[in-house]
Protein backbone atom coordinates (compact mmCIF):
# COMPACT_ATOMS: atom_id res chain seq x y z
CA UNK A 1 0.00 0.00 0.00
CA UNK A 2 1.41 3.60 -0.76
CA UNK A 3 -0.12 6.08 1.39
CA UNK A 4 0.15 9.57 -0.28
CA UNK A 5 -2.06 11.15 3.18
CA UNK A 6 -2.91 10.45 6.02
CA UNK A 7 -5.89 12.00 8.24
CA UNK A 8 -7.85 11.42 11.83
CA UNK A 9 -11.64 12.33 11.90
CA UNK A 10 -12.58 14.05 15.13
CA UNK A 11 -16.29 14.39 15.41
CA UNK A 12 -16.49 17.17 18.52
CA UNK A 13 -20.18 17.76 20.35
CA UNK A 14 -19.01 21.71 19.94
CA UNK A 15 -18.22 21.81 16.71
CA UNK A 16 -17.73 25.55 15.86
CA UNK A 17 -16.02 26.05 19.34
CA UNK A 18 -13.45 23.11 18.25
CA UNK A 19 -12.47 24.39 14.83
CA UNK A 20 -12.13 27.75 16.62
CA UNK A 21 -9.40 25.59 19.13
CA UNK A 22 -7.70 23.87 16.39
CA UNK A 23 -7.61 26.66 13.67
CA UNK A 24 -6.83 29.30 15.52
CA UNK A 25 -5.76 28.54 18.79
CA UNK A 26 -3.36 26.05 18.14
CA UNK A 27 -2.75 27.78 14.21
CA UNK A 28 -3.12 24.81 12.18
CA UNK A 29 -4.21 26.02 8.58
CA UNK A 30 -7.54 25.63 7.28
CA UNK A 31 -7.60 23.36 4.35
CA UNK A 32 -11.33 22.67 3.65
CA UNK A 33 -14.54 23.70 4.80
CA UNK A 34 -17.98 22.14 3.65
CA UNK A 35 -21.66 22.92 5.32
CA UNK A 36 -24.15 21.62 3.21
CA UNK A 37 -27.29 19.02 3.39
CA UNK A 38 -25.11 16.39 3.23
CA UNK A 39 -22.11 17.00 5.28
CA UNK A 40 -20.48 19.57 8.06
CA UNK A 41 -16.86 19.33 7.98
CA UNK A 42 -13.49 21.21 8.50
CA UNK A 43 -10.25 19.88 7.86
CA UNK A 44 -6.90 21.02 9.10
CA UNK A 45 -3.77 20.64 8.21
CA UNK A 46 -1.72 18.23 10.74
CA UNK A 47 2.01 18.65 8.98
CA UNK A 48 2.72 17.53 5.34
CA UNK A 49 1.41 14.53 4.85
CA UNK A 50 -1.75 14.51 7.43
CA UNK A 51 -4.91 16.41 8.43
CA UNK A 52 -7.32 16.70 10.46
CA UNK A 53 -10.71 16.16 9.73
CA UNK A 54 -13.60 17.77 12.01
CA UNK A 55 -17.18 16.60 11.83
CA UNK A 56 -20.22 17.36 14.20
CA UNK A 57 -21.70 14.27 16.60
CA UNK A 58 -19.64 13.60 19.12
CA UNK A 59 -19.77 13.98 22.87
CA UNK A 60 -18.07 16.74 25.24
CA UNK A 61 -17.40 16.36 28.94
CA UNK A 62 -16.08 19.16 31.12
CA UNK A 63 -12.66 17.83 31.53
CA UNK A 64 -10.62 15.53 30.25
CA UNK A 65 -12.08 12.32 28.74
CA UNK A 66 -11.46 9.06 30.20
CA UNK A 67 -9.51 6.56 27.78
CA UNK A 68 -12.84 4.90 28.11
CA UNK A 69 -14.68 7.68 26.51
CA UNK A 70 -12.23 7.97 23.89
CA UNK A 71 -9.08 6.02 23.37
CA UNK A 72 -7.47 8.41 20.55
CA UNK A 73 -4.50 10.91 21.97
CA UNK A 74 -3.69 13.40 19.42
CA UNK A 75 0.01 14.07 19.43
CA UNK A 76 1.33 17.02 17.52
CA UNK A 77 5.17 17.22 17.54
CA UNK A 78 7.22 20.12 18.25
CA UNK A 79 11.10 21.13 18.01
CA UNK A 80 10.43 22.59 21.62
CA UNK A 81 8.06 21.30 23.83
CA UNK A 82 8.07 23.98 26.77
CA UNK A 83 8.48 27.20 23.98
CA UNK A 84 5.52 25.83 22.54
CA UNK A 85 3.35 25.07 25.65
CA UNK A 86 4.04 28.51 26.80
CA UNK A 87 3.04 30.38 23.35
CA UNK A 88 -0.53 28.26 23.98
CA UNK A 89 -0.73 29.66 28.21
CA UNK A 90 -1.71 33.07 27.05
CA UNK A 91 -4.60 31.74 24.82
CA UNK A 92 -6.19 30.22 27.85
CA UNK A 93 -5.14 26.47 27.50
CA UNK A 94 -4.42 25.00 30.28
CA UNK A 95 -1.17 22.91 29.39
CA UNK A 96 1.00 20.70 32.04
CA UNK A 97 4.39 19.85 30.91
CA UNK A 98 5.16 15.91 31.75
CA UNK A 99 9.02 14.56 31.48
CA UNK A 100 9.17 11.27 31.27
CA UNK A 101 12.48 9.13 30.67
CA UNK A 102 11.98 9.23 26.79
CA UNK A 103 11.34 12.65 26.43
CA UNK A 104 9.14 15.99 27.28
CA UNK A 105 5.53 16.23 26.29
CA UNK A 106 3.01 19.14 27.63
CA UNK A 107 -0.65 17.49 27.98
CA UNK A 108 -3.74 19.60 27.33
CA UNK A 109 -7.46 19.25 26.12
CA UNK A 110 -9.58 20.47 23.41
CA UNK A 111 -12.91 22.01 24.29
CA UNK A 112 -14.77 18.80 24.42
CA UNK A 113 -12.36 17.33 26.55
CA UNK A 114 -9.97 15.34 24.22
CA UNK A 115 -6.83 14.56 25.31
CA UNK A 116 -3.80 16.52 22.92
CA UNK A 117 0.08 16.90 23.46
CA UNK A 118 2.98 18.14 22.27
CA UNK A 119 6.19 16.37 21.58
CA UNK A 120 9.53 17.26 20.76
CA UNK A 121 10.09 15.73 17.19
CA UNK A 122 13.15 13.89 17.72
CA UNK A 123 12.69 12.51 21.08
CA UNK A 124 11.21 8.75 19.82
Amino acid sequence: MNLTRTSLILCPENYKVCVEFYSTTLELPVLHTLDDEHSKLTCVSMGETSYLMIETGGNSVPDRKTLDQNPIWLRFNVENVEEAAEELKPKGVNVKIRKEVWGTVADFTDPDGNICSLREEGSF
